[in-house]
């Protein structure tokens, strides 16, 4: 089994659609088990600006992760079909065990 985690902004969109609901939509046509997107109160990427939308008045973009698991070769394949729409995000895999 193998780990993804696609870190996003909220507010990046794919055409009109918000970018997570698109990614969302591609697994589940991808036929990947399963995918949760959680929604960060705070963070920072390679530009090292802290982003804090839960503050007032604050116009920070809301970080979200998107992790999903499934077969290394769906994941794999998953993966790929993705980047063929999107080149942004930062992702991570990482093999893990199912209990």
């Amino acid at each position: 089994m193998l780990q993804a985690q696609i870190f996003i902004d909220k507010d990046e969109l794919k055409g009109t659609v918000p970018l997570y609901k698109f990614i969302t939509k591609l697994l589940l046509e991808q036929g990947i088990a399963g995918a949760t997107t959680f929604e960060g109160y705070s963070g920072y990427g390679r530009h090292q600006r802290l982003k804090m939308p839960t503050q007032e008045f604050s116009f920070d973009e809301v970080p979200l992760l998107i992790v999903f698991i499934d077969e290394e070769d769906k994941v794999t394949k998953a993966l790929t079909e993705l980047r063929k729409h999107y080149r942004g995000g930062f992702i991570v895999t990482h093999p893990v065990e199912q209990w």
